[in-house]
């Protein structure tokens, strides 16, 4: 059974931070490309960052670039999402995801889902 994981998402002020987890268990974690997505009130989902097999390459979207940072520690088996100078429009169910193939867009081709955090950015 595959299980990711969400945590660490909250209602927070204009400017503020937050950190995100996503804890993964019935993978080998370290053979899959991780991401995060989100999805706003109303809106589809869109790819924020991806992060490869050892955390040597980010990415992210433009809307989040010099904004927010992601990570990865294999040996927990977790991927972050640190999220600074945080915006209302950052407002949006936040999700992770986990791929293994490597020759699509960074952005498609996930095989695993989590649930989902909540991130409320008031103003």
């Amino acid at each position: 059974q595959v299980q990711l994981v969400e945590s660490g998402g909250g209602l927070v002020q204009a400017g503020g931070s937050l950190r995100l987890s996503c804890a993964a268990s019935g993978i080998t974690f370290n053979a899959y490309y991780m991401g995060w997505f989100r999805q706003p009130p109303g809106k589809e989902r869109t790819f924020v960052a991806g992060i490869s097999r050892s955390g040597g390459s980010t990415y992210f979207a433009d809307s989040v670039k010099g904004r927010f940072t992601i990570s990865r520690d294999n040996a927990k088996n977790t991927v972050y999402l640190q999220m600074n100078s945080l915006k209302p429009d950052d407002t949006a169910v936040y999700y992770c995801a986990a791929r293994w193939k490597s020759d699509v867009s960074v952005t498609s081709g996930y095989n695993y889902w989590g649930q989902g955090t909540q991130v409320t950015v008031s103003s």
